[in-house]
């Protein structure tokens, strides 16, 4: 799968991307709030990435998450999109994310790659709820959620243990009829 934006390209990853798929997912910076997904050695990043290149083929494919690339530069900026949960009659329920190499935040392409995966999502992937949510002291993933029409479902405190302290969660969701309403509100 392939999709463009006016910045960027998001694709699906390719077996030449290994060394960029484990370069960010393995920067302390980029991965801070995700160290739950942070790839610690090269090889663990070998095997993370094998598992990604075979579940693109599957049929019953649940791992969404595509290579961001700058359109103008051709560089690696990041990483975007969801994994499926659940499916149900209403549809898929997915779990989103994205991360960013931090001279890349605070430019929107998080926003304009999460708006466009999002719209394959409901619009061509049959998914009905969208999940995501960040630590609240994250302000600038909280901002993204909501330039992309998600809204707040809950506010965890002291949910979750983080660089050595108890931290609050926030939760967003986007239902697919809630989407068609973004789209038609829009001018």
């Amino acid at each position: 799968m392939k999709f463009e934006t006016p910045r960027l390209i998001i694709r699906d990853y390719e077996a030449a991307d290994l060394d960029g798929y484990y370069y960010l997912k393995h920067d302390p910076q980029t991965m801070y709030y995700l160290q739950d997904i942070r790839l610690n050695t090269f090889e663990e990043g070998e095997q993370d990435f094998r598992a990604v290149l075979e579940d693109q083929d599957s049929p019953e494919r649940t791992f969404y998450f595509f290579h961001i690339i700058l359109k103008e530069t051709g560089e690696t900026i990041g990483s975007s999109g969801y994994t499926v949960k659940d499916r149900t009659p209403a549809g898929k329920l997915v779990h989103a994310g994205y991360f960013f190499y931090p001279q890349f935040w605070g430019q929107g392409y998080a926003t304009e790659a999460l708006l466009r995966i999002l719209q394959f999502a409901f619009e061509e992937d049959g998914v009905y709820r969208v999940t995501t949510g960040c630590l609240a002291e994250n302000k600038g993933s909280e901002r993204v959620m909501q330039k992309c029409g998600m809204i707040r479902e809950a506010e965890r405190l002291d949910w979750e243990w983080h660089d050595g302290k108890m931290k609050t969660r926030l939760e967003y969701r986007l239902l697919k009829p809630e989407w068609d309403r973004l789209l038609t509100d829009r001018p």
